[in-house]
């Protein structure tokens, strides 16, 4: 493969990669936006099951939104690590499997309704008695807890990729200390919300989430704009390409010199 080629891959990984990143975050605040309008604040487990029903094609979209967004940020991982390897190779490959792991942790618990539908159709059953009812809501609260757990597994694995990719970045001529440091404190700030809810789940999880969202944003349409560099440096080396000289036969238009008539 020659140069120009694995500059042009390159720019497309880096432009992709960092238009990946910020679709994920537009998906995510979406998808916090269908939950705050549509679904509400979390209640009881009881009303929760009661009104599942009412709410389930909303929470259906805010869970496709969930879904896409972290399979972007996956890409945006990936894309992070290509622009990185080069300075930093650990704390760039650490930094983005563990991102990655974090957001495959996070991706098993992102459509509960696959869960809670089959639970609430039980709920609403004709003729369920009331203590079957009751039973349904233990079951319920149990998936709850599976899920939860899934959550908070994800939201502490995908932070130290941040600080991994951040430590890297800082000794990166083309993000320099700003963004490194950046990458680290967000890493650090939703690291330190993801411990409080080892202990118990609560609404700080919106913190550590606002982190992500930001350091997808901005890091995002920083690995963007670097496609915008390899693009430059591909066209001076068509350009340069274009104008050597044929080593073969010395001319500069790579044709073959005609014979000259004895």
């Amino acid at each position: 493969m020659s140069e120009l080629q694995t500059m042009r891959q390159e720019r497309s990984v880096l432009k992709w990669g960092g238009l990946a990143g910020i679709g994920g975050s537009i998906l995510l605040v979406a998808a916090f936006v269908i939950v705050g309008v549509l679904v509400g604040a979390p209640s009881g487990p009881v009303e929760t099951v009661m009104n599942f029903p009412e709410v389930r094609a909303a929470h259906m979209v805010e869970e496709a939104l969930y879904l896409g967004a972290l399979a972007l940020w996956a890409i945006h991982f990936v894309a992070m690590y290509r622009a990185l390897r080069r300075t930093r190779l650990a704390s760039a490959l650490f930094g983005s499997a563990l991102g990655v792991t974090g957001l495959v942790v996070l991706a098993a618990g992102a459509l509960p309704q696959v869960a809670k539908a089959p639970l609430s159709a039980l709920y609403h059953a004709p003729g369920a008695t009331s203590q079957e009812q009751a039973t349904v809501v233990l079951l319920w609260q149990a998936t709850q807890g599976m899920l939860n757990a899934l959550l908070v597994t994800g939201l502490l694995l995908v932070p130290i990729g941040l600080i991994g990719l951040g430590v890297a970045a800082l000794k990166a001529p083309a993000f320099g200390k700003g963004y490194g440091g950046l990458s680290v404190a967000l890493g650090g700030v939703a690291l330190a919300a993801a411990f409080a809810l080892v202990s118990d789940v609560s609404e700080i999880a919106v913190v550590a989430m606002l982190s992500l969202i930001v350091f997808h944003i901005v890091l995002g349409w920083k690995v963007y704009s670097l496609s915008k560099t390899f693009s430059e440096l591909a066209a001076g080396k068509e350009v340069e390409a274009i104008g050597r000289p044929d080593k073969a036969s010395g001319s500069t238009d790579g044709l073959k010199p005609a014979p000259i008539p004895r």
